[in-house]
């Protein structure tokens, strides 16, 4: 068989070939009619939204904190000030491994354990974005060693900071307060705009107390970033305003002696002009560091002020609660004397002790052989023990209750820096709710000398004796006496007098009272 030939179309092949070659012109050519199309698109027509983009890499709105303003006393002695101080600082989301970086910061700088936990706890409470001090207070070694390669860790800056310092320390601890990291929180409550680039906030006392006054408003920079997110330079800024200075109705001097007297001693001190409130010296003893408390206190020497057991922490002048003893006499005098119960001649005869009539309870005096013949100004004068049971017995614990609530007993006192407890002051209400139990006269006898039940604050203490010596006035007592502006020095505010409640006695009441007060310290027979 012979084979078979097939003869090729050259114009079929031809026709073939000219239709893929317009069909690939015409793909080509829609091709470049959309990239074409897109770049257009992207370099006209969106030109001005993704020229924002690019700036906005490379261009940031840094929040500027406001300068704290500081705290003096009445003297002008300063008590809370800021110092310029550089801390190492990371931003958490821009750093792959952690432990690793710090690992190699470590090599290069001394990281103490410490440092690595209150940076964990930092790392909590911080604001994403933002970065977290590694290491407060860099010293000058610190600092030159970590500068040098700071360029080869990602995330890490060199951040001038001012940091809250305290001068007096110990000494007006428990007035000035602290300030603290703001932890999440106090975040859900504060105005985020005016605090978006502060980190630290007043935690308790005055800090706390004046802390829209002292932080001041936030201002903001534009400036230029490379891309490691360092500022190149500033393009534009709005400075902040800084925060107000505050003068505390606080006299150092008197302070200092009030601290003097209580050295070595558990107990409080409470100075207060009885004209307007203002509190002159206020000392807990022991105090503690409020330096330690700025930038987060080491769990080692927090548990150390928690476990001793003379409580520095406590304010004992706006926290104590003691028997105020007798203390209260005089007011129990006033009480007598308004609602005549006593008049000052009645004597009481003291042999060293009383017994309540009708019962087999016998209570002594501090002076076992008594007192003899006791009046009013006597019983005040000497603290006789028999008088005042006696007193006590004829007016029943409901006028003593009501007498002793008018002085600012079982009340909190109000006091401008918070922070205090109300004490307690007895009833026969109290007891029911408290004990379901009925009162007893044996327990308005010890009412009577500042015994038993009743419970007062070194403050509310204070206040009431304030009250007699102004005659009647019961004043809110206040450490703010005024607000300056930091630029100017002109007073932006002024603390003002505040009558709580106002004590109705004759004058010559006032007089007998306040007689037998000075006769306390003055007279041969004072105790």
């Amino acid at each position: 068989m012979s084979p078979i030939f097939k003869f090729k179309d050259a114009d079929q092949e031809a026709r073939l070939i000219t239709r893929r070659t317009v069909t690939a012109g015409l793909i080509a050519a829609i091709f470049v009619l959309f990239v074409s199309y897109r770049i257009f698109h992207l370099q006209v027509v969106m030109h001005d939204h993704y020229s924002t983009l690019s700036q906005s890499n490379r261009v940031k709105i840094v929040p500027i904190a406001p300068t704290r303003g500081l705290i003096f006393s009445s003297d002008g002695v300063l008590l809370a000030d800021n110092r310029p101080s550089f801390s190492l600082e990371l931003i958490p989301e821009k750093v792959r491994d952690m432990e690793q970086l710090i690992e190699k910061l470590g090599a290069v700088i001394e990281i103490i354990d410490t440092d690595v936990s209150q940076f964990k706890t930092r790392l909590k409470q911080n604001r994403r974005f933002e970065s977290v001090p590694l290491i407060y207070n860099l010293s000058d070694e610190q600092l030159a060693r970590i500068a040098v390669d700071l360029h080869k860790y990602e995330s890490t800056d060199i951040v001038a900071r001012l940091n809250r310092y305290y001068p007096l320390g110990t000494m007006t601890s428990h007035t000035t307060g602290y300030v603290g990291m703001i932890d999440e929180e106090e975040l859900e409550t504060l105005d985020k705009s005016n605090y978006i680039a502060t980190s630290h906030i007043g935690k308790i006392g005055a800090e706390k107390a004046y802390e829209d006054l002292l932080h001041g408003t936030v201002g903001n920079q534009q400036v230029e970033v490379n891309v490691q997110g360092r500022v190149i330079r500033v393009l534009d800024r709005t400075p902040p305003i800084p925060g107000k200075n505050i003068y505390l109705t606080l006299n150092a001097s008197l302070q200092n002696l009030a601290v003097q007297a209580l050295e070595g001693k558990r107990g409080a001190v409470v100075a207060m002009d009885p004209n307007d409130g203002s509190v002159l010296a206020m000392a807990s003893s022991p105090g503690y560091d409020p330096n330690q408390f700025v930038n987060g206190i080491d769990a080692k020497t927090y548990r150390k002020y928690l476990n001793s057991v003379n409580i520095p922490l406590l304010n004992r002048a706006l926290q104590g609660k003691y028997p105020p003893g007798s203390t209260i006499k005089p007011v129990l005098g006033l009480a007598a004397l308004r609602h005549g119960v006593r008049v000052p001649e009645d004597e009481t005869w003291c042999p060293g002790w009383y017994i309540l009539k009708g019962t087999s309870l016998k209570k002594g005096d501090w002076k076992k052989g008594g007192h003899g013949h006791t009046n009013l100004r006597k019983a005040i004068a000497e603290s006789c023990d028999v008088y005042f049971y006696a007193l006590a017995n004829e007016m029943g614990i409901d006028l003593i209750y009501d007498s002793m609530s008018e002085f600012g007993f079982g009340k909190r006192t109000r006091v401008d820096i918070g922070g205090e407890t109300a004490g307690l002051m007895p009833s026969r209400e109290w007891k029911r709710k408290t004990l379901n139990e009925a009162w007893y006269p044996g327990e308005t006898l010890n009412v009577g000398i500042g015994q038993g039940a009743i419970l007062a604050t070194p403050i509310q203490l204070a206040v009431a004796t304030a009250a007699i010596a102004n005659r009647g006035n019961v004043l809110k007592p206040r450490f703010f006496a005024e607000a300056r502006d930091p630029l100017t020095g002109m007073t932006i505010s002024s603390g003002e007098k505040e009558v709580l409640h106002r004590v109705i006695n004759a004058e010559e009441d006032w007089e007998h009272i306040i007689t037998g007060m000075y006769d306390v310290i003055h007279a041969s027979n004072g105790t």
